[in-house]
């Protein structure tokens, strides 16, 4: 299959079929042994008129398709969609609305709001590596302006000053490396210094400004400070790599999305994180094929149904061979 650079040619290769399963074959099976992601069997046997294998182990649902056993599975949207829907989420540096998807697709906004939702399920990326050498640590709110709300609207959402009425967000960032974000439920010195030691490697140079909820962290880090309220920058000493990742997720969301609801911010941010390490630089210039390819080989094993993302049930990783 010839590797599409664009986004144009992207459509035009995944609209047919043998590519789209040449891709997936690829990336779910690259030995060529096709399994059975319920059973693991090699037993397996291709239906070209149905495009599902037949599995003869003895169990239930004994056909599967490409999308079995991914973030697509079961979804009425054909694979073609999906992974053109893959390559905008990925590709699109502030982001695409589902209303944007849903126009591009040909599909229903809700189908639309569905797929992107399992498509940040998918680049969610936990990791039990801890950050080092040089890291920023830095905090921001996520919310609406009260002067784009409607009066009613701003009465009832808008009840203190600051952040009060906004959520808070946690990022410690690896200088020329990781990123780590998170939904934090306050500022204060608990909470932020929990996850300053559960992400960062001791020892590590730590850089913050002057919030107060940091005092502390000099026991167990390379700790300076800058004071924004004097300067941004004192040599090495600086959260400037922090600020320019609040600047883009605050641009998709207030650009692209316009509306967060706080229960679904954490998936955003897993959204904005993998365009932002893996987005094209010096030492590392990937393409948008490249971007895709990365995110496309992490749908496999994993699953969202609508009943989670609705919050009506909890979400459960399943991991499929």
């Amino acid at each position: 299959m010839k590797e599409p650079k664009s986004l144009q040619e992207a459509i035009l290769n995944f609209a047919d079929f043998e590519n789209c399963k040449a891709f997936m074959l690829g990336l779910r099976w690259p030995d060529g042994v096709v399994k059975c992601p319920r059973c693991g069997s090699e037993k397996v046997f291709w239906i070209g008129k149905e495009r599902v294998w037949k599995c003869y182990g003895k169990h239930d649902h004994a056909k599967f398709s490409l999308k079995t056993g991914t973030v697509m599975e079961d979804s009425a949207i054909g694979i073609d969609k999906w992974l053109a829907g893959l390559w905008l989420v990925v590709n699109c540096k502030n982001g695409i609305s589902s209303c944007e998807i849903a126009r591009d697709l040909h599909i229903t906004q809700k189908s639309a709001w569905f797929l992107n939702h399992r498509i940040r399920y998918a680049l969610h990326e936990g990791s039990f590596d801890k950050l080092s050498g040089e890291v920023e640590v830095d905090e921001t709110f996520i919310g609406g302006k009260a002067r784009n709300m409607h009066v009613d609207k701003r009465e009832r959402r808008i009840t203190g000053t600051g952040g009060k009425d906004k959520t808070a967000v946690m990022g410690i960032m690896e200088r020329g490396g990781r990123v780590r974000v998170k939904v934090v439920p306050n500022r204060r010195k608990k909470a932020l210094q929990a996850e300053v030691r559960e992400h960062v490697a001791a020892g590590s140079a730590l850089y913050s400004d002057a919030l107060k909820s940091y005092d502390g962290l000099a026991q167990d880090y390379a700790h300076q400070v800058i004071d924004h309220a004097e300067k941004y920058v004192d040599g090495k000493v600086h959260t400037n790599s922090l600020e320019n990742f609040w600047s883009l997720l605050k641009r998709g969301i207030n650009g692209t999305y316009v509306s967060v609801e706080p229960f679904h911010l954490f998936r955003y941010l897993d959204e904005q994180v993998f365009r932002f390490e893996n987005r094209a630089t010096k030492d590392n210039p990937l393409n948008d094929f490249d971007r895709f390819k990365l995110a496309a080989g992490q749908i496999v094993g994993k699953r969202l149904t609508w009943n989670e993302v609705t919050g009506q049930t909890s979400v459960t990783a399943t991991c499929i061979n």
